[in-house]
């Protein structure tokens, strides 16, 4: 299923996308589940697919304002540095890591699908970086690395926008340039496990005006899904509809001489194998 959040004439819902639009699944289920977050963690996926079968859609997709997928995530952890041709874009002769680097988004730095990617006043350094995330969708701690993917309820495309200059404030931490309201995205939709196939050979690809600048297959991460899983929830309980970036690709615009970053009326898109397609517009920062 390819399941999503959405605003429709002022109201908030979620559905399931299918042949022809979307089936608004707000009012056979919201009464139970307001949310699609309740819904992943009340195991009603099931219901979900059964009840689609039966129904026709609701309206077109162009009817509908997209949100980020889980609007509401308790927690948004993001992997730095998970390729290993990303680690070589340092040229600092270091080894590959022996464990991950990690660290937090707030869900107010991520725009929907469609809706402007925000350059903020305080810099011109903006940057894309594509990636894969995954949804949670069954709670743990200390999960065993065998078996962890059953944990998962989904994936969805994500631009991890990052202000270059920001994220060297401060020594030993990242957070201020990751955080920049609406400097990145997040969707269109959420799609189960089911309808990936192999997970073990999705491709990213990012675009920006039309030109390819990222491009690999998750056979190419240092740390895969399960490993990401098992270690992650050994310091902390990962709940139904927390959101995991795992890390992206060489070829972000600060790797380039000189930099290309992102200015406005630029499109940047991130495709994903079996997910589809997240696509935003940059525009600066509203005043």
């Amino acid at each position: 299923m390819k399941l999503l959040s959405f605003r429709n004439t002022g109201r908030d819902s979620y559905g399931a996308l299918v042949a022809g639009g979307v089936v608004d699944l707000g009012p056979r289920f919201g009464a139970r589940f307001p949310t699609l977050r309740d819904a992943i963690a009340a195991g009603a996926l099931g219901e979900f697919a059964a009840a689609i079968k039966r129904a026709e859609p609701d309206f077109t997709l162009d009817r509908i304002e997209l949100a980020i997928p889980i609007p509401n995530p308790e927690k948004i952890i993001c992997v730095g540095v998970n390729y290993a041709n990303r680690n070589e874009e340092y040229r600092d002769g270091s080894e590959l890591p022996k464990y991950p680097s990690l660290f937090y988004r707030a869900p107010r730095s991520f725009s929907p699908h469609g809706q402007a990617i925000w350059r903020p006043r305080e810099s011109e350094q903006l940057d894309y970086e594509g990636e894969i995330a995954l949804v949670i969708g069954k709670a743990g701690r200390r999960i065993a690395r065998e078996g962890a993917l059953s944990h998962i309820a989904g994936f969805t495309c994500l631009n991890e926008g990052t202000l270059r200059d920001w994220l060297r404030h401060g020594k030993f931490n990242v957070t201020q340039g990751k955080n920049f309201d609406r400097s990145g995205a997040m969707g269109p939709w959420m799609v189960t496990p089911d309808e990936i196939g192999d997970l073990g050979k999705m491709r990213i690809k990012t675009r920006v005006n039309g030109e390819v600048r990222q491009k690999d297959t998750v056979e190419s991460m240092i740390f895969p899904f399960e490993y990401l899983l098992q270690y992650i929830s050994t310091f902390t309980t990962l709940v139904p509809g927390d959101v995991i970036a795992t890390g992206t690709p060489t070829g972000a615009g600060a790797r380039f001489d000189p930099p290309r970053w992102l200015k406005p009326g630029d499109r940047v898109e991130v495709e994903v194998s079996g997910i589809g397609t997240l696509a935003n517009t940059v525009i600066d920062e509203p005043q």
